[in-house]
């Protein structure tokens, strides 16, 4: 029978006036408490109770507990501030969502600008380099023996910038195979303006997607496993650390109405009937609990050559700015006066240039010419170089994370014998540069769920056997194999709207 739209929102009405009862009775107890002390404390069904204090328990970051019977307690030790609502919660997505809106705006405009300056001022110092060279040409077929000498040395750093970048790109040309540079037509590259963003701010997170996609796994996992799922195989799946995937698990039985429920054996799984009950059955889940692993992130999408190409740019714009920067610190206006020397001959005839055209050139050239060149050419190199570096941190936190996703799967097959030599990673997206490191962290990790029993083999090597971890996967699968699959098939289709 249908349910109509009024009796969908009154429903949600009731839910939501039970849940602030629950919430309201949960704050006046001080240790922890069993569904059936929320019951006498709210004087809400049995049923509605268990459907609403995993709810509970994953908005004030609740703790769940095994008492020796088998009974589970939920504890709020963090006390009763909400993670989504209330003023502080709203406050910070509030500030999320205009630092997420700054940043995308503040980038817009800085990739933008990037662009201009770097193109702009590199053609803007070929042209007045260009200029200034025609005209020390003609001054000097007319100067004498001592004037010529020393305007060709004034312009030695301009015809050797124009040298080295007709060098470099004389034996890029060289150095391509013969059928590429005649034979075959040459294909078209990315646009400029991506290539450069590409260099200074990268291509973007190839794990963007990531959190969509991990979700997606576990739920086929669960689908697959008979509607049941563990703390530790939600860290293999997904690389958190055991208390992180501890508290996520928490999040997915709200999200998805799963429920705690402690074995014979003392431990704690957690049942998704609810995912059972689907009309496409098929297993879309790893073998096991293998999965694909997150992408480590690249500096630049563009080939080196390119690159070299930003870079040499980049050094003629700090050279250049440096140049007429201090030139303009120590030269100054260009008076009668003046003393005109190999350094500042360029200097000066740029001086001369832009004086037909402004009253006061001095100003142009400091600040126009020397400081902003110069600071940006900094910059453009500063940004790189600090991505490079948090790029290399990022990517060790995601081979940690993709180690322990292929380890923990380890421990999980074979808790009883688990040696650290034996630990490792795959393929280098799962092997952190210090090995070693990451295999104490993830033993001491694993450790801290389930305290391990240690020998030593006859080699001399230590082995840890995790009893805790080999009861709870014996229990787990006595779980699973009581499971009646035919409870959640779907039956035929009694009733059709469109018939």
């Amino acid at each position: 029978m249908a349910v109509s739209a009024p009796e969908r929102e009154r429903g949600s009405r009731d839910e939501d006036r039970d849940y602030r009862r629950l919430t309201t009775a949960l704050k006046r107890q001080s240790g922890g408490l069993t569904v059936a002390d929320a019951v006498a404390r709210s004087a809400l069904p049995l049923e509605t109770v268990r459907e609403l204090l995993p709810r509970a328990a994953d908005e004030y970051s609740g703790r769940l507990q095994v008492t020796e019977s088998g009974e589970i307690l939920y504890s709020f030790p963090q006390g009763f501030t909400s993670r989504y609502r209330g003023f502080r919660a709203r406050l910070g997505r509030f500030f999320r969502e205009l630092g997420r809106g700054a940043r995308i705006v503040a980038s817009f405009l800085f990739k933008a600008w990037i662009m201009l300056m770097l193109v702009g001022y590199f053609a803007l110092f070929m042209l007045l380099a260009l200029a200034a060279l025609l005209l020390s040409v003609a001054a000097s077929g007319s100067s004498s023996g001592r004037d010529r000498r020393r305007g060709d040395g004034g312009m030695f750093l301009v015809s050797g910038i124009f040298n080295t970048i007709i060098r470099i790109w004389f034996y890029s040309e060289l150095l391509k195979p013969a059928d590429r540079r005649y034979r075959e037509e040459k294909p078209r590259g990315r646009p400029l303006h991506k290539a450069i963003f590409s260099f200074v701010f990268g291509d973007g997170d190839p794990n963007a997607l990531w959190e969509e996609q991990e979700r997606k796994a576990v739920i086929a996992y669960v689908q697959a496993h008979g509607g049941i799922l563990s703390t530790p195989e939600l860290a293999a799946l997904t690389g958190l650390s055991l208390q992180e995937a501890d508290r996520r698990i928490t999040g997915y039985c709200a999200e998805f109405n799963g429920s705690p429920e402690a074995t014979e054996a003392g431990t704690v799984i957690y049942r998704f009937e609810e995912l059972l009950r689907r009309a496409d059955t098929r297993n879309r889940s790893f073998p096991g609990l293998s999965g694909p692993f997150k992408g480590l992130r690249v500096f630049s999408s563009n080939k080196k050559k390119m690159n070299l190409w930003f870079s040499v740019i980049n050094a003629v714009n700090l050279l250049f700015g440096g140049y007429f920067f201090f030139s303009a610190l120590n030269t100054g206006h260009i008076l009668s006066n003046t003393v005109i020397t190999n350094f500042n001959y360029f200097y000066a005839l740029v001086y001369t240039i832009l004086s037909r055209f402004l009253r006061d050139p001095l100003g142009a050239i400091s600040l126009g010419l020397g400081l902003v060149p110069l600071a940006f050419s900094a910059l453009f190199w500063l940004v790189p170089a600090l991505r490079f570096f948090r790029l290399r941190k990022e990517n060790e936190g995601i081979k940690l994370e993709n180690f322990r996703k292929e380890n923990y799967s380890r421990i999980w097959q074979n808790p009883l014998e688990v040696k650290a030599g034996d630990l490792g990673g795959s393929v280098p997206e799962s092997r952190p540069r210090d090995l070693e490191g990451a295999r104490d962290r993830v033993i001491k990790e694993a450790g801290a769920y389930a305290q391990p029993e240690v020998s030593l083999d006859d080699a001399g090597n230590t082995v840890y056997a995790f009893t805790g971890l080999e009861r709870e996967r014996e229990a787990l699968e006595q779980s699973r194999a009581g499971v009646d699959r035919g409870a959640s098939e779907l039956g035929k289709t009694i009733f059709d709207s469109g018939a």
